[in-house]
Order: C-alpha cells, then structure tokens, then sequence
C-alpha cells in the first residue's frame, strides 16, 4: 500500500522553497551588455507559446506556459515531473 504523500511531508509542510519560472537563458558579450538601454530587446532562443521551466529550490520540476490573469501573469503547468 503506498502511503499518502500528504502525510508524508507534514511535518515540512510550512518550509518555504522558491520558486523560479524561467523563461529563458542568453549568454551576452559585455559589449552587448553596455550598449543596452531603456526599450532595447533581448532576443531569446525559445518561440512564443513554447513551455517555461518551473524549478523548486534550482531543480526542474516541471514545465508550464505562461497565462494572463486580469491584470497579472502567471503559469499553468502542463508538464509536472514526479519521481517515480
């Protein structure tokens, strides 16, 4: 019989973890970093509506697209990864 994982984590429940939802990742040049200003435009590797990594604590847990709540983002995971 498996155990609940609920009941398994409550005495940690309370611990704050981070958590990072990262769009992407560019390594610049420092000559590309001084000529940046107000308006300029990084360009990124990933296409519009592809996944974004969602990291607990700096490990990849799972992948989710960003969505618009009224006036505010968030994300929508549409890939959790579970230990198995």
């Amino acid at each position: 019989m498996t155990e609940n994982p609920l009941l398994v984590v409550a005495p940690i429940a309370d611990v704050n973890m981070p958590v990072e939802v990262e769009l992407d990742r560019k390594i610049m040049n420092v000559a590309e970093l001084l000529a940046m200003e107000n308006g300029t435009v990084i360009k990124m590797s990933r296409s519009a509506g592809e996944n974004i990594d969602i990291r607990v604590g700096g490990a990849l847990v799972g992948f989710g697209e960003i969505v618009i709540l009224e006036e505010n983002m968030g994300v929508r995971i549409t890939d959790f990864h579970e230990e198995t």
